[in-house]
């Protein structure tokens, strides 16, 4: 009897049992080599691995921990664009917040009103205008002086025409704050002064009454006003924005209605308001004033130095802009230069990663962190190493130190966003080397 011959195992539908095609029989099918080598694509019946956000931030940081020294030196070059971002933003924005303050003591948001000067019968303003001024919203401060027609007198011993020059003010106590006066000895007049017989001497004032300083342990002077005496309470400093105030003899409101007779209208009024509202805040101060006959109104222009101040405001801002636009770039020139030396210094760590399975989305991760996270390191030192220069170089200067917040805010995001952008072209050039050619690499 002839023996059937032997055949090899078949399917259902016949011929030869195939291998499956993951690898040998009953080993499963993983995404190692093969699907490295398949050009990243995954192979039938396995599944892509996904790497958790703190593996992705070790990986990035890898280079960072294995390769201090270059990894300092590439932190060190966005430190300095940022640094250096910071610098040339704070030392400007000091020096213009000093000349600023010197600009702002020329009277850039300050306005006069007094009545219009050769009126017959003389203008009076009325008693309440101070107050119906201080309700004007962009106005901050209100102040008034009125010429009581006093006479004054170092004593009661010299003759009327000795002191001619000088005027007796009926004043409110928030004089300096308008006119951006200082007190050179005592006090100035408050709550309490006001309302006594005491008197506060211009620097002029006070050189032709006699006066230099007001020594705390002698007694206080006196001065003689209508045949009354007035206590010298304090000296001002020359008054820049109202040379008028320099040679006048200065006493409370409620002492000069009570002790020489004032009427209660002021004849200048001093008014402080927001910068940008000055012109505003000038158009209807007048009609405010004197609400019936606004045209006996005289109204000052605002100062000269208002224009130059926003001149120079503007010239500024646009110098911040350009020179903060120049170190981010020179910055991120250097994140993206270190970031394509390290990819090509590293092309068989690439190559073995590619080779054990790691697809393209996870190199390109790799090597974005890295770049966000040099960047970062590298923007945090910056920004504290350029407030400490504008710091120091401020006070060095005797400027007011100012840190723009934008600068600093500014040199933290734009450090992040600039370690972005510079390490999206080598990030894709790393996952785009195939584990030949990365391994191949010498």
């Amino acid at each position: 009897m002839t023996e059937a011959p032997i055949q090899s195992p078949t399917r259902e539908g016949g011929g030869k049992r195939r291998r499956p095609r993951g690898g040998p029989v009953g080993r499963p099918a993983h995404g190692g080599a093969d699907a490295a080598s398949n050009g990243g694509r995954l192979i039938a019946g396995t599944k892509p691995v996904r790497l958790a956000p703190a593996d992705l931030l070790g990986l990035g940081l890898l280079g960072i921990r294995t390769r201090k020294v270059r990894a300092a030196l590439s932190a060190l070059g966005i430190s300095i664009g940022i640094a250096t971002m910071i610098v040339v933003t704070g030392i400007p924005a000091s020096s213009q917040k000093a000349l600023m303050e010197e600009l702002a003591a020329l009277g850039t948001n300050a306005l006069q009103a007094v009545p219009t000067p050769g009126a017959d019968p003389p203008v009076l303003l009325p008693e309440e205008s101070v107050d119906m001024v201080s309700r004007i919203a962009p106005v901050t401060v209100t102040s008034a002086v009125a010429n009581t027609h006093a006479a004054v007198h170092r004593s009661d011993r010299v003759g009327s025409s000795d002191y001619s020059g000088l005027t007796v003010l009926a004043t409110k106590r928030n004089l300096l704050e308008a006119v951006n006066g200082s007190v050179r000895s005592g006090q100035f007049l408050n709550a309490g002064t006001e309302k006594l017989p005491t008197a506060v001497l211009g620097s002029a004032a006070a050189s032709r009454l006699g006066f230099s300083e007001l020594n705390p342990d002698d007694p206080a002077p006196q001065i003689y006003i209508n045949k009354r005496w007035f206590t010298v309470i304090g000296i001002l400093d020359p008054v820049t924005l109202a040379a008028d105030i320099d040679r006048s003899v200065m006493v409370g409101w409620e002492a000069a209605g009570n002790q020489l007779r004032f009427d209660g209208h002021p004849t200048v009024i001093y008014v402080k308001a927001r910068e940008d509202a000055i012109e505003d805040v000038r158009a209807v101060l007048a009609a405010t004033i004197n609400p019936q006959l606004p045209g006996v109104v005289q109204v000052s222009r605002p100062s000269d130095a208002l224009a130059a101040k926003r001149a120079t405001e503007n010239t500024f801002s646009a110098l911040f802009l350009g020179l903060a636009g120049v170190a981010l770039l020179v910055g991120g020139i250097g994140v993206a230069n270190t970031m394509f030396i390290s990819v090509l210094e590293r092309r068989r760590e690439i190559g073995l990663r590619r080779a054990l399975g790691a697809n393209r989305g996870q190199i390109r991760g790799q090597f974005l962190t890295e770049s966000v996270a040099l960047s970062t390191l590298g923007g945090v030192a910056g920004t504290l190493l350029g407030i400490l220069a504008v710091v120091g170089y401020a006070g060095y200067q005797g400027w007011p130190p100012v840190i723009p917040s934008q600068a600093v805010v500014g040199g933290c995001a734009g450090a992040v966003l600039v370690g972005m952008a510079a390490g999206v072209y080598p990030s894709i050039r790393a996952s785009r080397l195939t584990p030949t050619e990365a391994l191949a690499a010498t």
